[in-house]
């Protein structure tokens, strides 16, 4: 934990008491301040309560004792209006905040020597962060992987010297950070999202770039160029940090950019390292090689050195429930893709493989499989399940072949099957559903948390571990 100071001998308002909230309780006591806490669901006041905290509706408290309001990344701060507690503490004359303005600010105080590394986007953001605490752990760093993946930043271990904090960040817990300051910051991506929330593609673009604004004087910006917002920041950038592009598919001058597989690190047009990630298991397709090219340069930027990247690159496992590699059985490889919920996430998965025994289905997203048409060539049977199964039957017609399996236990079975008897070089059995679980799971863990049960059950299977580094 790491106990925040500024506010002790002050109340301090704390809603919404998930991970986050609670951990920034637990923190803000731990520092001598006074936390009053409030939650709408009953359960999450009881766990306060349990710990000895302030419980108190924060819609009958005197606004004018609060030093500040400490607000979950989950309720709306600005759009579509901003929540009642917001409002409140705008009359007031309170600043609102979330935990990583918190941990900034202690950072701050503190004038820790450590490292803080952040990093956002659309998408790949979870994949990235953790490639990244990864490399540096593999390497023999002590690194710190949180923020909006796995531990609640003030649940993390105390500033020190030799610790590297990897954080990934959303852009609601950025617009809470106004005080964000990093040593290194990248910026995958940026496709509309969350638009109920920030109003315009401008807003949520200029709130990611906000992640930028605290870099120190010797600080690195990592930006993926793909997009036109993307670029766009990059060139806003230009003379104020050391900009380091990156790119798929094409070159850059300064940065690093990935072409058919092999990763090339460039300075002012010159190479200076290559890296090939053809046969990473867990680093398979453009949208992975994204990925590995800004966890390449932000490990770079730590100085740690191209070939100890590569090698952590190896080791890498990915994320459970994202093109995750489960096991194989002969030549047949297992993969859950568990969290590809609707069809754009999906179609990463199919592009990245062939020889396809495509496990399908749950509870639909609007247009189904729309979209997923130029992947059809790879598929050799789909399997449905769940809801969806009737009409995703009707949207593959006679393109695809396919059988109606139910549930998922009947399609791993069948698809193992199918598998073993395939004269693919290398059938893999995907299990990336292309809808939400909820018809059959209570979420998506749960749901690739059964594939893999069930592909271990089968007869012959060999379990995929690869060797990890461990963050601290």
């Amino acid at each position: 934990m790491i106990p925040v100071t500024m506010f002790a001998g002050r109340d301090v308002a704390v809603l919404g008491l998930g991970l986050s909230g609670l951990a920034s309780a637990r923190s803000l006591k731990a520092g001598g301040a006074n936390p009053v806490v409030w939650d709408d669901n009953a359960g999450p006041r009881e766990q306060a309560a349990s710990e000895g905290f302030a419980v108190t509706d924060l819609r009958e408290a005197d606004w004018s004792r609060f030093a500040a309001l400490v607000l979950a990344p989950g309720i709306p701060l600005t759009h579509p209006e901003p929540h009642w507690s917001v409002a409140r503490a705008n009359e007031a004359g309170v600043e609102v905040i979330g935990d990583i303005e918190l941990f900034c600010r202690e950072r701050a105080l503190s004038s820790s020597p450590g490292k803080v590394v952040v990093i956002t986007g659309t998408n790949g953001k979870s994949t990235t962060a953790a490639l990244t605490a990864h490399l540096l752990a593999a390497s023999g760093r002590r690194a710190a992987l949180g923020g909006n993946i796995g531990r609640a930043v003030l649940d993390l271990e105390p500033f020190a010297a030799d610790l590297t904090y990897v954080l990934e960040l959303s852009s609601f817990q950025i617009e809470l950070a106004p005080g964000l300051a990093a040593d290194a910051a990248a910026l995958l991506n940026i496709t509309p999202d969350h638009l109920d929330r920030h109003g315009t593609v401008e807003n949520y673009a200029r709130i990611k770039a906000s992640i930028f604004a605290g870099l120190g004087p010797d600080g690195t910006a990592v930006i993926g160029v793909d997009d036109a917002p993307s670029q766009a920041i990059a060139e806003g950038l230009e003379g104020r940090y050391a900009v380091k592009r990156v790119a798929i598919g094409r070159r850059v001058e300064t940065g690093v950019y990935v072409i058919d597989g092999v990763l090339h690190e460039i300075e002012q047009g010159r190479e200076l390292e290559r890296v090939d990630l053809s046969g990473i298991g867990a680093l398979r397709g453009a949208h992975n090689w994204q990925n590995a090219a800004v966890a390449y340069a932000l490990a770079s930027s730590q100085e740690l050195p191209s070939t100890l990247i590569a090698e952590g690159f190896k080791s890498f496992a990915g994320l459970p429930h994202r093109m995750e590699q489960v096991a194989r059985k002969g030549k047949v490889l297992f993969v859950n893709d568990s969290k590809a919920t609707n069809a754009d996430a999906a179609a990463k998965a199919l592009a990245s493989f062939s020889g396809i025994f495509w496990i399908v289905g749950g509870r639909p997203k609007e247009g189904g499989l729309a979209g997923l048409e130029p992947f059809y060539p790879k598929l050799e049977r789909a399997y449905l399940i769940g809801e969806a199964a009737d009409a995703f039957a009707r949207q593959l017609g006679d393109d695809v072949d396919h059988v109606k399996c139910g549930t998922l236990e009947s399609a791993v079975a069948a698809a193992a099957a199918d598998a073993g008897q395939s004269g693919a070089k290398e059938p893999v059995v995907l299990l990336s559903p292309a809808c939400a679980s909820y018809d059959q799971f209570e979420n998506f863990a749960k749901r690739g948390d059964a594939f893999r049960e069930l592909v271990m059950s089968l007869d012959g299977v060999e379990e995929m571990k690869p060797t990890q580094g461990q963050a601290a």
